[in-house]
């Protein structure tokens, strides 16, 4: 390997780093604004000056310079102080005095570096420049006169985001930083780029005033709004959650987080149930646990056992779905299920309902099949990750399904399911020749009548093309659901002539029907006495006649498991609202009452009995090795309709109940037009 001297310490380093990454492989601190590892370089700021020899006697910026064998890299001579001193004087000409009120202020690169590496004072008298405020949409708030024109913005919209709608126009003292006619940030992911702003340009616009960043208790944990479990941080002040800021997990969402991860916390605020609710003469009215307990225990205890269901909600944890599954098998039910959407997949190996490539083993994948998915809504996340393979030119991308902008070319192959019994021999060859092909389904494939068939011919393709082979898995599901892995690693699919979710809400079907948290089932046509346990008052709660308030994600600690088979752990950030009490307390407080008490008092005790039964689920953060398995058994053979195949998540920002309960999420929805952001009307 290559080595360089900084500071006189030599220090090796991979061909292709350049000096700043030389200089911190070291220990030395680069100060820096513009430069960000996963953006490509830019060089505009300037505060990453150093010292280089061989090389002119001026500083230079280490950020865009190659490192080389034999150099000798200087960060604390005077020469650099004093150029870093000039750069962030001049940073500051125009920079306005407004920390006090600024939203960046106490997390602030600029404050940090102006302290670290500023002088003590300005020789500058003249008036400071000011720039027009931009709308830039929903997320963004704009304070255009901070910019320090660093355009990270600028390269995150158009690199990882792919839409090239914010840009720098003018030269001079007049440029700044705009959106192309006015027009809102049309990206599932523009939040991002209020956390890459090191200054406070671009500041949280739900979030605005609402907070300073020592008032608020800090929680490491995951995501549920979507199937990836993206590592966040949840930020509370007292009992109330603030913001969701986004950890660095390599291996799942690297740095970033979706819009609705992000800012549906607001939701936890809305629509709250807090309290009992029994319905009395036709109406809904305010109980006592012990009311609602024994209302809901005396409906279970008169029905049959076969006229008893239990559907999981998408948000479910583990632990939840254990319990309510023990206590319906206990009292003899067959008739529970976690798949809302009536998908086919929960029948055989493990692999096949898994993303068995890895969210970040995606990037690997040299052809990539799309089938009845879009990921742009469903996996934000994942869906800049097929883009970087693309932009790359080392992922060949192609599509079963309808015609959307996923912000990279891929070849349209299909519309309908009809495809699939004839899917062309070219798009074959191009999995089968290639190293690492992979297959994405969605639930827009494999969910309906048509699901068992769809399923059997999509892995009919996957066995035909190769797709799984040594060392390489590239049969994929893209769930949505968080719970929905969880739930089909318990088994919690119909028992043996057990009704499935979308037979279970059907008029007459039972006499008590259970939702766990289902909120996305249409049940308004069955006749059943209905138990309600969630958190918001949604579509689920509306029709209820026992409402038991649970316990939203931020306020319990529990297991889930993400799309790709990872089991993560969401910790507990605020305590549930007025008297509502986590999930599992709930049903092992139901189970007393009718007679089959579950046989654990602690979470403790029930993670215990869980893992003994479920081993994967004490395998923490561990992303599984898919074992090899045959994908044409996956399924049932069957005639197949000619249906179309589309994306089940229409509109990403009101996927649950936290986010139709959320003020931000309603407004993101309503300036969708056609799948695109409305101009903005400011």
């Amino acid at each position: 390997m290559p080595v360089a001297k900084v500071n006189g310490i030599e220090t090796e380093f991979e061909p292709g780093m350049t000096v700043l990454q030389v200089a911190e492989r070291a220990g030395h601190e680069i100060p820096r604004f513009c430069y960000h590892e996963r953006l490509s370089i830019a060089g505009n700021c300037r505060m990453c000056l150093v010292e280089v020899k061989p090389g002119p006697p001026k500083p230079q910026a280490s950020c865009a310079l190659p490192a080389a064998d034999g150099q000798e890299i200087f960060t604390d001579t005077p020469m650099v102080k004093k150029a870093r001193e000039g750069v962030m004087e001049f940073l500051l000409i125009n920079h306005p005095l407004d920390c006090p009120i600024c939203d960046q202020g106490g997390e602030c690169d600029l404050q940090d570096q102006a302290m670290g590496y500023g002088r003590d004072g300005s020789r500058y008298a003249e008036n400071k420049r000011a720039v027009e405020e931009k709308h830039m949409g929903p997320t963004i708030k704009t304070f255009m006169t901070r910019c320090i024109q660093c355009t990270r913005c600028v390269r995150f919209i158009t690199e990882v985001a792919g839409v090239p709608d914010i840009g720098m126009i003018s030269r001079g003292e007049d440029a700044e930083i705009t959106t192309y006619l006015e027009k809102a940030v049309d990206s599932e992911l523009s939040g991002n780029v209020n956390d890459l702003c090191p200054v406070g340009a671009l500041t949280h616009r739900p979030w605005q005033y609402h907070y300073r960043p020592w008032e608020l208790k800090k929680t490491e944990t995951i995501d549920v709004m979507d199937g990836l479990g993206s590592a966040i941080r949840i930020d509370a002040k007292g009992a109330e959650v603030m913001r969701a800021l986004p950890r660095v997990h390599e291996g799942i969402n690297e740095e970033w987080l979706s819009d609705a991860s992000r800012y549906a916390v607001d939701g936890l605020k809305h629509r709250r149930l807090d309290r009992p609710w029994v319905r009395r003469d036709g109406r809904l009215v305010q109980a006592t646990w012990d009311e609602a307990l024994d209302a809901a225990a005396s409906a279970i205890k008169a029905a049959a056992a076969d006229r008893i269901g239990v559907i999981a909600g998408d948000l479910q944890d583990a632990e939840s779905m254990k319990a309510a599954l023990d206590l319906f098998r206990a009292l003899g039910s067959p008739h529970t299920d976690c798949r809302q959407d009536g998908s086919a997949l929960g029948h055989g190996p493990r692999e096949g309902w898994l993303f068995n490539s890895g969210i970040a083993g995606i990037e690997q994948a040299d052809a990539v099949l799309l089938i009845g998915t879009n990921p742009r809504l469903e996996a934000p996340i994942l869906n800049a990750r097929l883009r970087k393979g693309w932009l790359a030119g080392t992922t060949q991308i192609a599509l079963i399904g309808e015609r959307v902008d996923l912000t990279y070319d891929y070849d349209l192959i299909g519309h309908t399911s009809r495809i699939l019994s004839r899917v062309p021999k070219a798009a074959i060859d191009a999995l089968a020749t290639a190293q690492r092909p992979a297959i994405v389904v969605g639930a827009g494939a494999v969910s309906g009548a048509n699901g068992p068939a769809a399923l059997n011919l999509i892995g009919k393709l996957a066995a035909k093309a190769g797709v799984i082979r040594d060392g390489w898995n590239g049969f994929n599901v893209l769930h949505h659901a968080a719970a929905r892995v969880g739930g089909l690693d318990l088994g919690f699919i119909p028992a043996d002539g057990g009704l499935s979710a979308t037979d279970m809400v059907k008029t007459g079907a039972l006499d008590v029907l259970f939702l766990l948290g289902a909120d996305e089932i249409d049940a308004s046509a069955s006749k059943a006495f209905k138990i309600y346990l969630g958190s918001h008052g949604d579509r689920g709660a509306h029709g209820a006649d026992v409402i038991l308030p649970g316990a939203a994600f931020t306020e319990k600690s529990g297991l889930y498991v993400n799309t790709e088979g990872r089991v993560q752990m969401a910790e507990r950030a605020v305590f549930p609202k007025g008297e509502a009490k986590e999930d599992w307390a709930i049903l092992r407080a139901l189970s007393e009452r009718v007679g089959q008490t579950l046989p654990y008092d602690s979470l403790t005790q029930l993670r215990e009995k869980l893992i003994a039964a479920h081993p994967t689920f004490g395998q923490l953060d561990w992303k599984p090795v898919p074992a090899a398995f045959d994908p044409a058994k996956l399924g049932r053979a069957g005639d197949l309709e000619d249906v179309p195949f589309r994306s089940q998540v229409r509109d990403p920002y009101l996927a649950n109940p936290l986010g139709r309960a959320s003020p931000t999420m309603a407004e993101l929805s309503a300036r969708r037009v056609g799948g695109r952001l409305a101009l903005a009307a400011e």
